[in-house]
């Protein structure tokens, strides 16, 4: 007698949603405004938009810039602003925030162009156990996007999977 051996979760119409997917062409760069404050902790206004002003910005073109300050100093709004004016300008794709904050931008992104075509009418399961941790945000953005047209929604693994919506 010979025993087949199936892999039932891979026949499936089940289809797994990970979010990890979803930002696999993910590459920044950072640029730091730390070295323009005073001491790395004071901004002075005139300083700062000499610096802007004086900064080739067309050295980053073509790379996605994320805009953050890598210490505790306290920046007023406009100087992230200023920095993102200046690289925009430049035609350079930038994001004010850390990278855990900007590849929540990106995954919203996706979700919002997500092809509603891929998933109608087929149970998913939205994976859990992540290599990263993301803010639960994207999960209702998900769910929103796709429960009015899947037949059902799982948490988890596909061996071990939370039911968290089907369709009457």
């Amino acid at each position: 007698m010979t025993f087949e051996i199936k892999n039932r979760v891979s026949e499936s119409k089940l289809i797994t949603i990970d979010f990890n997917d979803f930002i696999t062409d993910f590459s920044f760069e950072n640029f730091d405004i730390k070295p323009w404050l005073k001491d790395g902790l004071v901004l002075i206004e005139k300083d700062f938009r000499e610096r802007v002003k004086g900064f080739n910005w067309t050295n980053l073109k073509g790379k996605k810039v994320s805009i953050i300050c890598s210490n505790s100093a306290i920046i007023p709004d406009w100087a992230f602003m200023l920095v993102s004016s200046e690289l925009t300008k430049a035609g350079v794709d930038n994001f004010i925030g850390d990278e855990r904050s900007y590849k929540e931008y990106l995954i919203n992104e996706k979700i919002t162009n997500f092809d509603l075509d891929s998933v109608s009418n087929k149970p998913i399961i939205i994976k859990g156990c992540a290599d990263e941790q993301f803010n639960k945000f994207i999960y209702s953005q998900l769910i929103q996007k796709i429960q009015g047209v899947v037949s059902s929604i799982m948490y988890g693994e596909a061996c071990s999977s939370v039911p968290i919506f089907k369709k009457k």
